[in-house]
């Protein structure tokens, strides 16, 4: 099953795709945000064009598992998509993603100048890879 995964942000909305068998994430763009009703319509556009079967939007829960600021903004974010396509929208827990991407930026030597630059996408991608991952070790 192939399946979108969305990290959203307040100025960028990273996407990944994972591969038809469901077994590995990749980073796919970056979409700038807008408005949520058009970054909406465009995540449910771009899981159309990838033929996803599941769009999996990245939560950010507080250190006990509550809701946050952005947690309910990334809540809004996905019911906004469910208006946009017929493709099911679930929530995961995406907490630490954007700094985990980061750090592996600065590891593998990418300058400060570039490390923000396909961040969010690539927090997208840890998001999917540790849903898959999840799935995978329930099987």
């Amino acid at each position: 099953m192939k399946i979108l995964a969305v990290d959203p942000g307040d100025q960028r909305i990273g996407l990944a795709v994972s591969d038809p068998t469901g077994t590995l994430a990749r980073p796919l763009e970056i979409i700038q945000h807008e408005q949520r009703d058009a970054d909406a319509a465009r995540v449910a556009a771009v899981a159309a064009e990838q033929q996803a079967e599941l769009i999996l939007v990245g939560e950010p829960l507080g250190a006990e598992g509550q809701a946050t600021p952005q947690s309910r903004k990334a809540r809004r974010l996905a019911a906004a998509i469910r208006e946009h396509t017929p493709i099911d929208v679930i929530m995961w827990d995406e907490s630490g993603s954007s700094q985990t991407a980061q750090a592996a930026r600065i590891e593998s030597g990418i300058g400060p100048a570039g490390r923000q630059a396909a961040v969010d996408a690539e927090a997208a991608a840890i998001i999917l890879q540790s849903y898959l991952d999840a799935k995978a070790s329930d099987s």
